[in-house]
């Protein structure tokens, strides 16, 4: 990125050429966030079925990707195939770096290829690869096979699509260099409607910064702060699974279908039972220097006479809560096959957990039997829900079908909506703290607990939810955190980073490679994002008054205590006040 425009790539996969747009205008919106949804905003259908080929997918670098420090985000956006509302999904490891070194600050991608095909995309231009011979591999495989077609190891990204994805399963993911995803939503099912298997990005590019001694003080300030202080110990020693423990003694730690907020055996599937009994090494992102990926050595016999197999899988709270407490499982053994069998199938692992869950109180209330299934099912079974994992993919009959549109659409054909673990159509994520939570993702622009921190707001105002009103602050923190959040992302910031990134220092940083800005028009940027996103999610058919809560959410209680309908309801007023505005 310079100051004389953002550098756009647009692929046309039905004609296999591109383009390459400098945009000046797009400056306005820094990068990341910001300008992908200015890009959707022009290029996206909105009269148009989420998997038409007329449908784009795009990609945002931020201006401070791999060169601050915890930088490493890259904004995915398209029409989400899982809601019909506007999809938006982040992801870290070599992306950012690599979409750097070939030069371009987004990729726009639309179109259909006339058969399976991946993108080698760099410096020099793109190259449009037949990919029928794996088409229909697992994306592990699939990516060691990528790895080997493009120069600068450590340098480029091979991004691929799974079983899931080539079927067009609603909640198909994207893997990002095996260990980060592009994960909530059904993006992969987009790469699957274009024929588009995979996209490996390399190149060698420098970037010159303007003011290189300022830069120095800024990013050494910055690195001093994620290295010397314990403000980013957590995400390093134990990552996010140290959330285990502490929300299942505060009963927010969702179970086996939010039938409780306390699961007996958190303990054997808690952050530090993995460090203990499996953790093999940490990764980072490119450009960050904490390390908070977690890999565990999983370890299983495929054959007799000793015959085994090891490898190594990430785990964090979201993969734990959804493969594991959500369905009752009971060891890491049991948690680490669910996670093995979700990535190879490229599904994103919170949606899959969770319409596993619904499909496990189904069958016990038999609402769906054994011949329908194919299998039984039960909490604390794994066996049971890989085969129905591999269901969801090969979709043998109509019940598959309609399993593999979500769990609200599964609930909506065949019943059991009051325990359908959604909020606005997405999944639920692994906490269950009180009304914010449940508010912030329904009403997040792209149903997200990572859009505005809802857990976090149930917890400030944990002792204040008997006083008057106290809806109203609580709504004012997640419209204001989501517009901030905005900046962020737009900036290409790990939201892990975010308390390092004050308003000061990231104007300091942006001063430094030659962007002036002060925090009044930071803010102001927020806001203008946070206004377009509705806009686009208003004209994808979002309405506030549609959203439906499962009456699961008010049978358990919460961190906070039981929640209410009248709550609810009274913040979803209040929120009516700041988009209308």
């Amino acid at each position: 990125m310079t100051r004389q425009g953002i550098r756009v790539l647009e692929i046309n996969l039905t004609e296999a050429n591109i383009q390459i747009h400098l945009r000046k205008d797009l400056l306005a919106y820094l990068g990341g966030t910001g300008v992908a949804a200015k890009l959707f905003e022009e290029y996206g259908r909105f009269d148009l079925d989420p998997l038409a080929e007329e449908q784009p997918v795009i990609f945002a670098n931020g201006p401070f990707a791999t060169i601050y420090p915890v930088a490493t985000k890259v904004i995915a956006v398209f029409r989400s195939p899982l809601t019909g509302e506007y999809g938006e999904s982040h992801a870290g490891l070599r992306l950012a770096l690599a979409m750097r070194g070939a030069g371009y600050d987004a990729i726009v991608i639309h179109g259909k290829s006339p058969k399976p095909t991946f993108l080698v995309v760099s410096n020099d231009g793109v190259k449009f690869k037949n990919a029928s011979a794996i088409w229909g591999m697992g994306a592990g495989e699939v990516g060691n096979l990528l790895r080997k077609l493009a120069p600068g190891a450590g340098h480029r990204s091979a991004i691929r699509i799974g079983p899931a994805g080539e079927r067009m399963v609603s909640f198909a993911n994207v893997n990002v260099d095996t260990y980060r995803h592009f994960g909530r939503l059904g993006i992969g099912a987009v790469f699957g409607a274009k024929n588009l298997k995979a996209i490996v990005v390399h190149g060698n590019q420098d970037h010159e910064v303007d003011s290189m001694q300022e830069y120095k003080k800024v990013y050494e300030e910055l690195y001093d702060q994620v290295v010397d202080t314990d403000i980013m110990d957590k995400y390093h020693g134990l990552g996010t699974a140290i959330n285990v423990i502490p929300l299942n003694e505060l009963g927010g730690l969702p179970t086996n279908n939010l039938q409780s907020g306390r699961f007996e055996h958190a303990e054997e599937i808690s952050g530090e039972a993995f460090a203990e009994k499996s953790l093999l090494r940490q990764v980072a992102c490119s450009g960050c220097p904490i390390g908070c990926i977690h890999i565990g050595l999983h370890r299983q016999q495929f054959g007799e006479a000793y015959e085994y197999e090891s490898k190594s899988i990430s785990y964090d709270h979201e993969l734990i809560f959804a493969l594991g407490s959500f369905l009752g499982m009971s060891s890491q053994e049991k948690v680490y096959q669910l996670i093995d069998r979700v990535e190879e199938l490229g599904l994103d692992a919170i949606s899959a957990g969770v319409v596993l869950g619904w499909v496990i109180e189904a069958f016990e209330k038999n609402m769906i039997d054994q011949e329908t299934l194919g299998t039984t099912v039960a909490f604390d079974n794994v066996e049971g829900c890989i085969h129905v994992l591999e269901g969801i993919v090969k979709q043998p009959n109509d019940f598959y079908r309609a399993l593999a549109n979500g769990t609200d659409a599964v609930a909506e054909q065949y019943g059991g909506l009051e325990f359908a673990m959604t909020m606005g159509k997405t999944e639920m994520a692994g906490y269950h703290t009180g009304h914010a939570h449940v508010i912030g993702q329904s009403i997040g622009a792209r149903h997200s607990h990572l859009d505005n921190a809802g857990y976090a707001v149930d917890q400030k105002f944990r002792k204040d939810q008997d006083q008057p009103e106290v809806y109203k602050k609580m709504v004012q923190q997640l419209v204001e955190e989501e517009q901030w959040r905005n900046v962020v992302t737009s900036l290409g910031i790990c939201l892990f980073a975010r308390n390092i990134y004050t308003p000061d220092v990231i104007i300091r940083a942006l001063e430094a490679i030659g962007i002036t800005t002060t925090q009044n028009q930071l803010n102001e940027l927020g806001k203008k994002i946070y206004q377009l996103k509705h806009k686009l999610r208003t004209k994808l058919g979002f309405k506030i008054d549609d959203l439906r809560f499962p009456k699961r959410f008010f049978d358990t209680p919460s961190l906070t205590g039981t929640l209410t309908p009248e709550t609810i309801n009274n913040m979803l007023d209040e929120y009516k006040k700041y988009v209308n505005k």
